[in-house]
């Protein structure tokens, strides 16, 4: 606190910069600047994110903009953010920022940001401890996910004395060419000073970090604070990039001691008939139809993720549900390889674009599960990334469940010689045929591999507020109908509570 409080104490003392020295100390800026953001956008490695915070009134806007001025703004995007709308507050309190991510080689400016309710929280009069450290846990680790997927955090709070800051609001206000930049907040920091300093003193200390760190920038004096603005923002582009070092990995205790593993504790005996089938399966659509269309569902956002072995029946589970199911309240979403566009952006962006509005389904036919899988298992994806996914996983699913988005996860396991037959069998078939391509017989030979990262998966992902739901597949009525009366006995219980 103590180190915070003299980075304030030094914006306080409102240093300024004459008008003379500034020319030249601009000019060499505004052409450092340009140099460096051609030079990332040639070379696009990392996105950079600035998050503006600061004094309301101290001149963020204003500063933001004479920055596009000096930079190609045609490569630039500023972020802003209102208040969440009463649909935005239905999604995760990170949904809307990672929708906005900017590509690699880019800049993005966020006005508004995630901090905004951690400061609302601090300034209360009456802030629950518990309440700032999951707020302020949730920041830190949104913000080290991005740094270590590619993207730049550099977060400048704006900072002036209580007396610069009343008069620069006043001075505003009598001219009508600028009176519209003055809000009615801004003329409520005077009179608030004290609280707004120690909550901007405490949000800087609990979130300041390596990878995102802070910088005050000192605003009475309107050079002085462009002049800090473009030289933190350069000294951001020109800096090197950080070697991120790779998490531990957590070999489970059952691997080390020998014990069972979850894909050996499966029973594929499970069977069943024709008939028996076709009563169950009109059961539970009829079931599922029925909550789907309900009042309680309308507020209510599902989420339903397929993974399993090739062959093992993803698809023709997935039809089995829709089938029940208005086309205007889902969307299915096959993952594949990722585009170039979802290259350039933090891993689960793609993920988090997808996630549905209340009264919605979305599908996810494989998912974000792909990077501690195939990724790992043909080296598409580097140790370090694929070690650190569990944990950031982990993180994405349960900010879904605070956010009351009921999240089902299932596994369909089928052995190794069903595997087989179901290739072969769509080899002979004329109308299957088209579902086993070379692909599938490359990824059998690495049966071995696969099977330790399912279970590596099971066993990391496997929580309280997102536990997976492993059924056996070798027989595929016994598995759609698990399927199915899964979903329904776990709406039933969301929907009643």
């Amino acid at each position: 606190m103590a180190q915070t409080t003299t980075r304030f104490t030094e914006a306080e003392s409102d240093p300024s910069i004459p008008k003379e020295a500034a020319k030249p100390l601009i000019a060499e800026l505004r052409s450092a600047l340009l140099k460096a953001q051609y030079a990332r956008l040639e070379k696009p490695q990392r996105s950079l994110l600035i998050v503006v915070a600061g004094i309301d009134g101290a001149g963020k806007g204003a500063t933001i903009n004479l920055i596009n001025e000096w930079m190609d703004a045609r490569h630039i995007r500023t972020l802003a953010f209102n208040p969440p709308t009463k649909e935005e507050q239905e999604y995760p309190l990170l949904w809307r920022y990672w929708r906005e991510l900017p590509p690699k080689g880019r800049t993005g400016i966020v006005f508004g940001s995630w901090y905004a309710p951690l400061f609302n929280l601090l300034i209360s009069k009456d802030p629950k401890r518990a309440d700032i450290e999951q707020l302020t846990s949730t920041i830190k680790d949104f913000e080290a996910l991005l740094a270590r997927d590619g993207v730049q955090i550099l977060k400048l709070w704006y900072h002036l004395s209580r007396k610069a800051q009343k008069k620069r609001t006043a001075k505003l206000s009598k001219d009508p060419d600028t009176a519209w930049m003055v809000h009615p907040e801004d003329h409520l920091v005077a009179k608030n000073f004290e609280r707004v300093r120690e909550a901007a003193g405490s949000m800087l200390m609990l979130t300041d970090s390596r990878l995102a760190p802070w910088r005050v920038i000192p605003s009475a004096d309107e050079r002085m604070r462009a002049i800090s603005t473009g030289e933190a923002i350069l000294n951001a582009l020109q800096a090197p990039i950080p070697r991120n070092g790779a998490q531990p990995y957590r070999a489970s205790a059952a691997s080390r001691s020998g014990g069972k593993r979850p894909l050996s504790r499966i029973d594929y005996s499970a069977t069943l008939g024709e008939n028996e089938y076709d009563d169950l399966l009109a059961h539970w659509r009829g079931r599922l139809a029925r909550q789907v269309r309900s009042k309680a569902f309308q507020k209510q956002q599902l989420v339903l993720l397929f993974e399993g072995h090739d062959a093992a029946g993803k698809g023709s589970t997935i039809r089995r549900i829709t089938h029940a199911l208005d086309a205007r309240q889902y969307r299915a979403v096959p993952i594949s390889a990722p585009t170039q566009d979802e290259l350039a952006r933090p891993y689960l962006w793609r993920f988090w674009r997808e996630l549905p509005a209340p009264g919605n389904i979305t599908i996810f036919d494989r998912s974000w599960y792909g990077r501690v899988l195939v990724e790992r298992v043909e080296t598409l994806a580097k140790p370090a990334e694929w070690r650190r996914a569990y944990e950031e996983i982990n993180q994405f699913e349960s900010q879904l469940a605070d956010s009351n988005i009921l999240l089902l996860k299932f596994w369909l396991s089928i052995t190794k010689d069903v595997q087989l037959e179901r290739f072969r069998e769509r080899e002979r078939s004329p109308f299957k045929s088209f579902k086993i391509t070379p692909e599938d017989w490359r990824n059998r030979e690495k049966w071995n591999a696969y099977t330790t990262a399912v279970n590596d998966m099971l066993e990391l992902t496997d929580t309280l507020h997102a536990p997976w739901n492993v059924v056996s597949s070798n027989d595929k009525r016994h598995a759609r109908i698990a399927v199915l009366e899964r979903i329904v006995t776990a709406l039933d219980e969301k929907l009643s509570s």
